[in-house]
């Protein structure tokens, strides 16, 4: 697993068991909010969270 930088909307690294990417709720997907890269996403227009539950 590489040991990329987490994102503040990210629940864990990527390529953690249990998780997957999801679209961020707060751009949408686009990676930026009026012209500046999103701060929850970090710019990539996704988050890691953990899938499942019960």
């Amino acid at each position: 697993m590489p040991n990329e930088p987490l994102n503040p909307g990210d629940e864990a690294a990527p390529g953690t068991p249990g998780t997957g990417e999801d679209v961020c709720r707060t751009c949408n997907g686009s990676g930026s909010i009026d012209g500046r890269e999103c701060p929850t996403c970090g710019g990539t227009g996704v988050v890691i969270e953990g899938i499942g539950g019960g």
